[in-house]
């Protein structure tokens, strides 16, 4: 897989371009995320079958109460620091946008979190959906009103483009990430539009994200994904078996699944649960009860 190539949201059409409006809508995010785009542009007919088996997944009361309950679980871990509008020194305008775009990543946080989880296991040979609880949240429509519009559609520096005044805080959240290959979360991205604020964040968060309250976060977010790909109603067939015998190629099936693997044990793993703190800090984060 060529993960340097990318359908961006901008020039999809067709159906790709509907595909890409409902992960926004199912995802209530004004964001298509990277994996997606990758996913898309490498095989895009096998994307569109992942998609469809594990949408449903994400539509159920059951992953709305895990969707919050990841969020809480973080913000009751770590105590982080919190920054007024007024304090961020940025003029309104800015301030509103860096609250909207932060608060994208922040809806997205879980819903990536058990997509990763979901996926790998589905397509790798794990546990889902093997012990689904005989109560009706299982199988309830997710609440209409929850999470819905919130954020704004992010926009990112160029990984060879961040300014220099942010370069050493760059530095550091990839040591601390495990960021070896030069490559750069697509928060830290967005958040680099704003270089002055992303070093002032940095040195606010590295204690905390270097404490044992943070692995604490980790672990137990991590969990709440577990438990509920675990107990996820709707299985998707995504076995190497399954989607060969749908039609796809078996190397393009091996492809999505070393990547998602990947994901799911990598970096990222940090990353995540680090989503929630961000948009703690500027005021911009969702609801921690349904």
């Amino acid at each position: 897989m060529d993960t340097s190539l990318e359908l961006h949201a901008a020039d999809a059409t067709g159906w790709r371009e509907g595909m890409y409006d409902d992960i926004r809508t199912t995802f209530r995010a004004p964001v298509v995320n990277w994996i997606w785009r990758t996913a898309t542009a490498n095989h895009p007919e096998l994307t569109r079958y992942l998609w469809g088996q594990v949408k449903p997944a994400f539509e159920t009361r059951a992953f709305a109460e895990t969707a919050v309950a990841y969020r809480d679980a973080v913000l009751s871990a770590v105590d982080g620091p919190r920054y007024r509008a007024g304090g961020l020194g940025l003029g309104p305008a800015e301030a509103r946008e860096l609250r909207g775009q932060i608060a994208a990543f922040d809806a997205v946080a879980p819903r990536l979190a058990v997509l990763f989880e979901l996926v790998d296991r589905s397509m790798n040979g794990g546990d889902v959906g093997t012990a689904v609880p005989d109560g009706p949240a299982a199988t309830e429509p997710y609440p209409a009103g929850l999470g819905a519009d919130r954020g704004l559609d992010p926009s990112m520096i160029a990984v060879d483009a961040v300014p220099e005044r942010a370069a050493g805080a760059v530095a550091e959240i990839r040591r601390f990430h495990g960021f070896d290959d030069g490559s750069l979360p697509s928060v830290y991205r967005c958040l680099a539009q704003w270089p002055a604020f992303l070093s002032r964040l940095w040195d606010g968060l590295k204690p905390e994200l270097r404490s044992e309250d943070f692995d604490e976060a980790v672990a137990d977010a991590g969990a709440i994904a577990d438990d509920y790909v675990e107990e996820v109603a709707y299985r998707p067939a995504l076995s190497r078996e399954a989607a060969v015998a749908a039609g796809f190629d078996a190397d393009a099936v091996d492809d999505l699944a070393a990547l998602f693997a990947e994901f799911n044990g990598g970096p990222v793993e940090t990353v995540i649960p680090a989503l929630p703190l961000f948009a703690d800090a500027v005021g911009a984060s969702g609801p921690r009860r349904l």
